[in-house]
């Protein structure tokens, strides 16, 4: 691997040295962290070779990534997604600056298909056949577009509650399907067991110490993307706990290579009833695991496996943890979406609803910059969006009959 020294243990802090373990602390179990030697990354990465990189996707930052020299990388355009700036809804807000990053864009209409990319490298790299993941969906379906555009097999476990959308399209790129009869957690308890059984490569969050890798593009690319100010805070809605703690990565990196001279505060956002990190993150930092219900199904996780990176990343950026009801989620889809033009599924919706709950409660300051880290489109769950809807007018094809309707609206 080019820049890679070693891993690090989240839990006991012990390092391992390439090829000593694959997905996990030998000694603990807990979650590894790549370990870079950032002297040969800023031989390789300046502001200057990204400046005239005309790669405009994740991959323009491989000497950041733990990937061979050698290895092809999928050819679908994952990354370098776009930063909306939305004034008026920093004037309605009272804060300095709004943007949106909306990685809806990505392929499969997901952040997941940036560790996917990265994962399917890793797994051709040790020349796998088959790779698998569990999944509330849009891993999943990241993981069978990125397998399908190299001709890889991926085997994906997913609640059977999934919404329809994410099922099929698991379906479409030709994705082997389980359908769980039981919960998110569950679905990743069964995968961990099918890969350990059948040999499969493992891209699963919070095993796989490399979806972080992937995750922390995003970050890197706010970064570039905004001439290396990095914002005051990002918001980003929190399931696993894999996203955040990659963004929090793909800053520090930066800081590192000295690209950054500041950090931003990270505040992550669950739904109230699914909220064991914002908890620990609020509170004693012990995790507490409980069965998650919310409408919100790619956060909704009861046993986040990426914890304590999570709350470390929460906690060492200075930021904060917030909860938002579900009636709350569903009504920030139609609001974001008339306000921006941008429709979120709802977890993604659920940072613009934690963006107004930390608003109106103080802990956003009127000359602070403020992020949106939208993490996946609203075409992936339509029914959750019609629930704030209000049922369409209906009339006959009669001229004098529509105005009718007009003119009592």
């Amino acid at each position: 691997m080019n820049n890679v020294r070693g891993f690090k243990c989240f839990d006991c802090g012990r390092e391992h040295r390439l090829g000593d373990v694959e997905y996990v602390c030998s000694a603990c179990g807990g979650n590894l962290d790549v370990l870079y030697d950032y002297e040969r990354v800023n031989a390789q990465l300046t502001k200057k070779s990204l400046a005239d990189d005309r790669n405009l996707t994740m991959w323009r930052y491989r000497a950041l990534l733990p990937i061979d020299e050698s290895s092809t990388v999928p050819p679908l355009t994952v990354g370098w997604t776009p930063i909306y700036d939305f004034p008026h809804l920093a004037r309605q807000f009272n804060v300095n600056q709004l943007l949106i990053k909306d990685d809806g864009r990505n392929p499969t209409a997901s952040f997941k298909d940036r560790p996917s990319a990265l994962a399917v490298v890793k797994a051709r790299e040790t020349g796998a056949e088959i790779i698998t993941t569990a999944s509330s969906g849009n891993a999943g379906s990241a993981l069978a577009g990125i397998c399908a555009s190299v001709g890889m097999r991926s085997v994906i476990f997913v609640p059977a509650t999934a919404p329809p959308a994410k099922r099929a399209q698991l379906q479409i790129y030709g994705a082997r399907v389980v359908l769980v009869e039981g919960s998110y957690d569950e679905a990743f308890d069964l995968c961990i067991a099918a890969a350990r059984k059948f040999g499969w490569y493992q891209r699963s969050t919070g095993v796989n110490p490399f979806t972080r890798e992937g995750k922390k593009t995003a970050a890197l690319e706010v970064a570039e993307q905004l001439n290396w100010q990095a914002p005051d805070k990002v918001i980003v809605s929190v399931g696993d706990g894999n996203i955040i703690s990659g963004l929090w990565k793909g800053f520090r990196d930066l800081q590192a290579l000295r690209f950054l001279d500041r950090l931003p505060q990270l505040m992550g956002v669950q739904s109230a009833t699914a909220s064991a990190i914002v908890d620990a993150a609020n509170g004693d930092g012990r995790v507490r695991e409980a069965e998650a219900h919310t409408i919100a199904d790619s956060i909704n996780v009861g046993r986040p496996r990426d914890a304590t990176a999570a709350i470390r990343a929460i906690r060492d950026s200075g930021g904060r943890g917030v909860t938002v009801s579900d009636d709350e989620i569903v009504q920030a889809i139609p609001e974001l979406a008339r306000t921006t033009g941008v429709f979120a599924e709802p977890a993604a919706a659920a940072a613009f609803a934690g963006f107004k709950s930390l608003c109106a409660s103080g802990m956003i300051k009127s000359d602070e910059r403020v992020l949106l880290m939208l993490t996946g489109s609203g075409l992936k769950d339509v029914d959750a969006a019609v629930r704030a809807l209000k049922e369409p007018l209906r009339v006959r094809p009669d001229i004098d009959e529509l105005t009718t309707l007009f003119e009592a609206d």
